[in-house]
């Protein structure tokens, strides 16, 4: 490793380093999901038992996220990095040779645990390889890989496991992360203040952590299929859950050598970016689960062209990142966020008026235009949530920023999906009620699909209870899609109740001199500049002679 902070290496050559590892690590987190049924069936389980194939590697990579900055300061963060490609390759591999279920979970809890790291090491490294006057063009190339590899991973997973087998969704990541390894290794650097640390490991917040961070993950994963409090699993991990994460804020406000340093909060621009990217995790990853499951369940799609479905969100994403990016640079970028917030509202509220007919450009245009809402939010948020944190503290800034984004996800995944569920159970209800044996339009129905089956060679008697059945069936589905409708529009609301929020997002232009100071008389900068020179601010570049004054 090389601590010489005179290095120089072209930052779009370390940008391609590390984010084909972070790609491949994020598009895992959802490319397995779709394949579930195939890998269940494969090893003789169950669907149920399956899901424990996410599950896991959610848990164990949920754990690594937030200690990622405070690893990298004790074991470096060159060597943590290419052990955590390394160690995610490896498990890739053993992922895809793995003979039984249980063979399987304990290799994605590997990976997890190797690849939780990725994340927050790839935001602070692209961060302090771009000066900050370019931080939107870095966050820009970071954020293609956030926003694309969840699009992808649904649509690439069903397509590979379609036509090849599940164990191609492990064995793809060998070649990538090989090559990841060894550019790393030739183009990544660890600068001088990150130096391998000496202090004593704190072990009972590492344990604090696991505890809490484990128990929210499995809590909110699973709730929905045991019907969250009503079970006693339910229950136990939701205890071990508060008292894990109380016992952690308290000792790691109380201890030197914090394993998560959560006075980096003080930052209000910093606090309140956390919050946001937990409620556009939230919004994002939920949307990302339900439009599939519209398309799956009301209007036939099988699962890998609703995958396919989703890829028009990734067009607007993949065209406007590289603009967004740019213009974080030139303009406030809180404007940009109210642009990206009304676009994702406006996205929201055109999928809420889907219907049980709508077709293939219903669908196109919104997912189109959330892509673009989605580059304007993510980009700027993120320069602007990092804008004012100190290089020392961005390691352990950017684990904590992941880790909410990734359970904000998690959170909006498992609130959306039960209240997707308790709401077509109410509109059930009402529109039942409405089905009676004394309505004439029932009875008309009834009597034409009564008809229907006779005339196609069913006898009386199954033809009414087939006539019966396709009423329930009619029932069931119409209150799915209100349900749908409702979830939608409720996304939509949270976009908008995001803006008010923006004014803690604390923005300053970096000052721009007239005229060229010799090398001399840099550390002897007026005290007058010195008070309008914000410590988050980098050094102002003079337009005409291309100078960089330094602040002493």
């Amino acid at each position: 490793m090389d601590a010489n902070p005179q290095r120089y290496v072209n930052p779009w050559v370390v940008t391609v380093s590390v984010m084909l590892a972070t790609f491949m690590e994020i598009l895992d987190t959802t490319v397995v999901n779709v394949s579930i049924p195939h890998i269940a069936g494969n090893l003789a389980s169950t669907n149920e038992e399956g899901t424990w194939v996410v599950t896991s590697y959610l848990v164990s990579n949920a754990i690594v996220l937030p200690i990622s900055g405070w690893l990298a300061n004790h074991v470096g963060r060159k060597r943590l990095l290419l052990t955590c490609v390394a160690g995610f390759t490896l498990t890739s591999l053993c992922c895809g040779l793995a003979t039984s279920l249980s063979q399987l979970i304990i290799f994605r809890i590997l990976q997890g645990l190797t690849g939780g790291g990725l994340q927050p090491l790839a935001q602070a490294i692209l961060l302090e390889t771009f000066p900050k006057e370019r931080h939107g063009h870095a966050m820009a190339a970071f954020g293609i890989g956030i926003l694309l590899a969840p699009i992808l991973g649904p649509t690439l997973g069903g397509w590979i496991t379609d036509n090849y087998s599940w164990r191609w969704i492990f064995y793809l990541n060998l070649p990538v992360g090989a090559l990841s390894l060894f550019l790393m290794n030739k183009f990544v650097f660890d600068p001088h203040y990150v130096k391998r640390s000496g202090a004593r490991v704190d072990l009972w917040g590492i344990g604090f952590l696991a505890l809490g961070i484990g128990s929210l993950q499995v809590l909110l994963d699973t709730g929905q299929r045991k019907d969250w409090f009503s079970s006693q699993s339910i229950r136990t991990f939701a205890a071990l859950c508060v008292f894990g994460l109380v016992a952690l804020i308290i000792r790691e406000l109380m201890t030197d050598h914090p394993v998560v340093d959560l006075r980096v909060l003080r930052n209000r621009s910093f606090s309140a970016g956390v919050f946001l990217i937990s409620m556009l995790g939230f919004v994002l990853y939920a949307s990302l689960v339900l439009l599939p499951l519209y398309l799956q369940t009301l209007m036939g799609y099988p699962a890998y062209n609703s995958g396919l479905a989703l890829s028009p969100r990734g067009i607007g994403a993949l065209l406007f990142t590289p603009l967004a990016g740019h213009l974080t640079t030139k303009i406030d970028p809180r404007r940009l966020l109210v642009v990206g917030m009304v676009l994702g509202s406006i996205t929201m509220f055109q999928l809420s008026g889907l219907n049980l007919y709508a077709g293939f450009w219903d669908i196109f245009w919104p997912q189109v235009l959330q892509g673009v809402a989605l580059s304007f939010l993510f980009i700027p948020l993120m320069a602007l949530a990092m804008a004012r944190i100190s290089p020392e503290k961005m390691g352990n800034a950017t684990s904590i920023f992941n880790l909410m984004r990734n359970i904000g996800g998690s959170v909006g995944i498992a609130l959306m999906t039960t209240f997707l569920a308790r709401r077509a159970q109410v509109h059930q209800n009402h529109l039942a009620a409405n089905v009676t044996a004394g309505s004439a339009q029932t009875a008309r129905l009834l009597q034409g699909l009564r008809a229907n089956f006779v005339v196609h060679g069913v006898d009386g008697v199954t033809a009414s209870r087939k006539a019966l059945g396709a009423i329930y069936g009619m029932v069931q589905q119409h209150a799915a899609m209100l349900a749908f409708v409702e979830a939608f529009f409720v996304m939509g609301v949270v976009f908008l109740l995001m803006l008010p929020f923006l004014p803690l997002l604390q923005y300053s232009k970096a000052v721009r001199l007239p005229g060229a100071v010799p090398e001399t008389e840099k550390a002897t900068i007026p005290s007058n500049l010195q008070e309008v020179w914000p410590d988050a601010v980098e050094p102002a570049r003079d337009e005409q002679h291309d100078l960089v004054l330094t602040k002493s």
